[in-house]
């Protein structure tokens, strides 16, 4: 995409640049449609498509150009004035809620990116607020617009009757969970993809959040005034997808990148990035230590074919929450795929690091030999490629920690193979059980990407095809499988790559296609859905619109079910700006 939007710069009379000899639509077919199938729907804000080419993912395909460029690309492909913080800042808007009451601790809560430490997004019957005879019927309560967002791609969290939540223009805001009203905001400096952590931290309550240009940031919960800001990786395409984990005061931050994106352009000197899990003090941001997923520091292995330096080894990002482990003293974090030969043995793993000193005390390997990089040809390699390309089957999803009615732990990993593994953590990460969730598990991933849910019996998956599954956590035997098919308006979009999340007897799902869907945890047949490709009347009064549904999942708290809709992606989904409330009516 971002080599097209330099040819539309070039194009630019505004630019004063001599027009492409070169066709776009060609240029982008040839390099960009692997990830973005449809050049319309990269039509987003301004705001967002700055924030992409400057402090986002695609600031390194956009490094060439200098800040009135971006400016102006990002205009021109809008349509749109680049004015963001005049209008999306909380003090900007009508509903600001009424007085300065302070945070409590009382209240039922979805914190984080699981709900626990142990990321099984279940919520008990009392605490969810609503029981699964009463989903059919939800109706939409409320709908908050964020100005000048195309992915609302935080998932929100609650606490104290608050939500916090970030979106892709780096705004993020505190809202009254009941009625919509607007607290506070705080821009920081790219995109808030993170699930937002809440505490109390003495006398004060502390909002923790990742953004992704790979800075953690500890804010005011009360008021979102900054109290500290840590950068956590210098690598210029390192970024923070997955939430910070908090635990006995030291807030568990996970490192992915984009170079894997920027490896296929042929002049880039690819790699030098390697993912790690980076432990802080969550009162003032200080480093206590930092582990490389890969130990070996990146060194020159070659040049390409066109004199370009090539470096590695290098990978292993880990793109969601780390999960605790009281008992082993341990945090769970999982890795995705190696970018360069050959692939590290820490790559596409399940990683047991010790909670006081990072120090590996196991690794579990899912996929040896993954070396991946966005638009190399396994027929054709060329530039910055592997020899042998490897299929991209990362562990992408948390891994969910679960105790079995027979007092036997477990930790369930869906892997972008679509493959569902059980690991015994008090065995050094022995596989217990393997299931495979689709005909084929070996060519390229994307089946289970953003992860599961797990009650008492089953771990549930969305996947990436379309539809959704059940798994029995004792055994790993499969026990239904629901196909979803796209609405028609929307088929281009098919696929449940969000995160699922379940109460008792219900599992709710967002898909690609804008519909938000309840299923029978017992035999998975639909029995709620809420089309949310649509306008909205705000509760804010900014216009908004409902799309695409993928980084985030659903939240159930206190009798109300929140869920983001807008999220493009790598695979061109619907934007959309909004945060929609459902309860029971």
């Amino acid at each position: 995409m971002r080599r097209f939007l330099l040819i539309i710069a070039a194009a630019s009379p505004l630019l004063a640049q001599p027009a492409p000899r070169i066709n776009p639509q060609a240029l982008f077919d040839q390099n960009c449609a692997m990830c973005h199938a449809d050049r319309i729907a990269l039509r987003q804000t301004a705001e967002a498509i700055y924030k992409s080419i400057s402090t986002g993912s695609m600031r390194m395909q956009a490094a060439a150009l200098n800040e009135g460029e971006k400016r102006t690309i990002a205009e021109l492909l809008s349509g749109d004035k680049l004015n963001i913080a005049q209008f999306a800042d909380a003090k900007a808007m009508p509903n600001r809620c009424a007085g300065n009451a302070r945070l409590t601790d009382a209240g039922a809560a979805w914190n984080g990116w699981g709900d626990d430490a142990s990321n099984t997004r279940f919520q008990t019957e009392k605490t969810a607020g609503i029981k699964a005879g009463d989903v059919p019927r939800l109706k939409l309560k409320w709908a908050f617009g964020f100005p000048g967002a195309s992915s609302v791609f935080g998932q929100p969290s609650v606490a104290g009757g608050r939500i916090f939540l970030g979106v892709d223009t780096g705004f993020v805001y505190s809202l009254d969970a009941a009625t919509g009203c607007v607290r506070w905001s705080y821009q920081a400096g790219a995109g808030v993809r993170t699930a937002i952590t809440v505490t109390r931290l003495g006398r004060n309550h502390m909002a923790f959040f990742g953004d992704m240009k790979a800075t953690a940031y500890g804010i005011d919960a009360d008021t979102g005034e900054l109290i500290w800001k840590q950068k956590v990786e210098e690598h210029p395409t390192a970024r923070i997808t997955g939430a910070p984990a908090l635990f006995e005061g030291r807030l568990y931050v996970p490192v992915a990148s984009g170079e894997e994106g920027a490896g296929g352009n042929q002049r880039y000197q690819c790699c030098t990035f390697r993912g790690s899990i980076v432990a802080l003090d969550a009162a003032t941001g200080k480093q206590i230590w930092k582990t490389y997923v890969i130990p070996d520091e990146p060194k020159q292995i070659g040049t390409t074919s066109t004199g370009v330096q090539r470096w590695g080894p290098a990978g292993g990002g880990v793109w969601s929450a780390p999960t605790i482990d009281a008992k082993q003293h341990v945090l769970y974090a999982t890795t995705g795929d190696a970018y360069t030969e050959p692939a590290a043995p820490t790559t596409d793993s399940i990683i047991a690091m010790n909670l006081e000193n990072g120090r590996i005390e196991w690794v579990s390997q899912g996929t040896p030999n993954d070396a991946w990089l966005a638009g190399c040809d396994a027929k054709n390699p060329r530039g910055n490629c592997p020899q042998h390309l490897g299929p991209d089957q990362d562990f992408s999803a948390s891994t969910i920690l679960k105790t079995l009615p027979n007092g036997k732990r477990i930790l369930v990993a869906g892997q972008k193979s679509g493959n569902v593994w059980a690991f015994d953590p008090d065995n050094r990460g022995k596989v217990i059980w393997k299931t495979a969730l689709t005909s084929n598990t070996t060519e390229f991933g994307g089946k289970i990407v953003w992860g599961g849910t797990a009650d008492d019996q089953n771990a549930y998956f969305g996947l990436g095809p379309g539809g959704i599954a059940a798994v029995q956590l004792r055994e790993g035997e499969r026990k239904w499988f629901t196909p979803l098919e796209p609405a028609p308006a929307m088929a281009k979009h098919p696929g449940q790559d969000g995160p699922l999340t379940s109460i008792p007897g219900v599992v709710f799902s967002g898909g690609w296609d804008g519909i938000l869907r309840a299923l029978s945890s017992a035999d998975g047949h639909v029995i709620w859905e809420y089309n949310t490709v649509h306008d909205y009347e705000t509760v804010n009064g900014v216009p908004g619109k409902g799309g695409s549904m993928g980084a985030a999942g659903p939240v159930v708290v206190g009798g109300t079910l929140f869920t983001n809709s807008g999220y493009i992606g790598v695979r061109s989904g619907v934007p959309g700006n909004v945060l929609l409330a459902f309860s029971v009516q």
